[in-house]
């Protein structure tokens, strides 16, 4: 995979500790969108419960109904979280209109909706993870109402 922006915030991660992936990504959109959707973790773990992760708001629907395994691992259950909220943001972005990637200044992902509203969701992923709720499917059902 070609993530220009990476390459560069990885040299300079190296030397300069204050540097983020937020000062690094500039204007390559596709790029941030492109490392953000790959949640490796989740997508491997639906595949194991037959689950195909096809970035459609169906796929949150299905996520949201699969017996949390997950839990039984005290220390893949936040990467797990964090990826179903990396992927719950790919979803929004990939089909609610204007809705886009925002890193802010410390690095952390939401997602900006046209109206300006922020979404975080990696922290809607992690207590989905946790706990089931909120369901996946109900973030992305607000969101697309907004």
């Amino acid at each position: 995979m070609n993530i220009p922006f990476l390459d560069n915030w990885r040299k300079r991660a190296g030397g300069d500790r204050g540097t983020s992936l937020a000062s690094a990504v500039g204007g390559d959109e596709e790029g941030v969108a492109e490392l953000l959707s790959e949640c490796e973790l989740l997508r491997v773990r639906a595949g194991q419960l037959g689950l195909r992760l096809d970035d459609s708001p169906e796929s949150l629907e299905a996520l949201d109904q699969l017996p949390p395994r997950w839990r039984d691992d005290p220390e893949e259950l936040p990467w797990l979280g964090n990826d179903a909220g990396l992927y719950l943001g790919t979803v929004i972005v990939l089909t609610v209109p204007d809705a886009v990637w925002h890193i802010w200044p410390g690095g952390h992902p939401v997602v900006r909706l046209a109206s300006g509203r922020e979404i975080q969701v990696v922290e809607a992923g992690i207590e989905w993870a946790v706990t089931g709720a909120p369901e996946l499917s109900q973030v992305y059902a607000e969101a697309a109402e907004a």
